[in-house]
């Protein structure tokens, strides 16, 4: 399977639990195995089931289709502290995660803003702006491991990022 990689030529919003509806929409608080809390908007609940059945509702942050809906109760009042059951979703992510979730989506942004995205292309691209055949800039597709470990031996700097679908498009 291919990774998104990026080569330098030149030197979702966290919450707590809960259910609103906009305009329409229901907006869910989700989390991923990892515990990154996100927000999901769909038109309805057989909306997001059906979405989840296909594979289409994933993190934004690292890309797993392994999500969770939290609870819709505003506060639950489960009594003196314990030991989440197995299987149970991950606790909520601490302020400290969330704003270091929030600066890495940002970090990602800027690259995505800052790279142009060359896809299956990407080694071929990379080795033309190295080799001065093409004027030098920031450029990001997709690229084999055994492709990156190549280019990496010829000095081309090339690092390898998660960048999730969601980051293509436009963030709510």
């Amino acid at each position: 399977m291919a990774q998104r990689a990026l080569a330098f030529a030149v030197a979702g919003r966290p919450g707590g639990a809960g259910l609103t509806h906009h305009a329409g929409m229901k907006v869910l608080n989700l989390q991923c195995e990892r515990g990154h809390g996100f927000e999901g908007w769909f038109g309805s609940e057989a909306d997001y089931a059906s979405q989840c059945e296909r594979g289409l509702v994933e993190c934004p942050l690292c890309a797993s289709r392994l999500i969770n809906r939290l609870p819709s109760a505003p506060r639950l009042n489960l009594g003196a502290a314990r030991e989440p059951a197995a299987g149970a979703p991950p606790a909520p992510a601490t302020p400290e995660q969330r704003s270091v979730e929030a600066l890495w989506l940002r970090a990602m942004r800027h690259v995505m803003e800052q790279t142009e995205d060359v896809g299956e292309r990407f080694a071929e691209e990379a080795r033309r702006i190295h080799y001065g055949e093409v004027p030098q800039r920031g450029i990001r597709g997709r690229a084999t491991g055994a492709d990156a470990q190549s280019l990496r031996e010829e000095g081309i700097d090339v690092q390898v990022l998660p960048l999730p679908d969601l980051l293509k498009g436009p963030a709510q």
